[in-house]
């Protein structure tokens, strides 16, 4: 990686954002991120737009933009958050496609630790998804080991009801 620039792990991660029940990066994060304008990002992406279909990018639409806005307290209208207009979101793959669009020596250095990070994310959410899927199935254990406790308690009584009854002697009578 390039020795003149470090980004902490916690500054791309606090750019990941989940729109669309998708984790996506907006175009003003990540031309901050290639120390580039966001308009020159825009621009080459529309130059090749051809790399960038939906499941790579999309715009957000007009009632995503409004809720995107009002969800910071601090609003200023002039800057409106650093958007003039509806941003470009941009999945995992289209961060990777950005890397071919935006050739230079920092966008390629960016991009790999945007997409380490993007993975990282991924893995520990598989990790957490296998460690619920476990604790359910201690779950499900701990549930039929209560239910067969229950059972042999029941036995118990019966057993327990049944020696309380007088039996009838066996045996020669005298």
């Amino acid at each position: 990686m390039n020795n003149q620039m470090f980004i902490p792990d916690e500054v791309i991660t606090t750019k990941i954002y989940l729109i669309r029940e998708q984790k996506v990066m907006l175009d003003r994060d990540l031309a901050e991120l290639y120390g580039v304008e966001t308009k020159y990002l825009k621009r080459q992406v529309k130059r090749n737009v051809d790399r960038f279909p939906e499941d790579f990018m999309f715009q957000l639409s007009d009632s995503e933009f409004k809720n995107w806005r009002s969800q910071f307290v601090t609003y200023n209208s002039s800057d409106k958050m650093g958007f003039r207009y509806r941003p470009f979101a941009f999945t995992e793959q289209g961060v990777a496609m950005l890397s071919s669009v935006l050739n230079s020596p920092r966008a390629i250095a960016v991009n790999i630790r945007i997409i380490r990070i993007f993975t990282k994310i991924r893995t520990s959410l598989t990790d957490n998804l296998n460690l619920r899927l476990e604790i359910e199935e201690i779950k499900k254990k701990l549930s039929n080991q209560s239910k067969n406790i229950e059972l042999v308690f029941s036995y118990l009584d019966e057993l327990v009801e049944k020696k309380d009854k007088p039996r009838n002697k066996i045996g020669y009578k005298s």
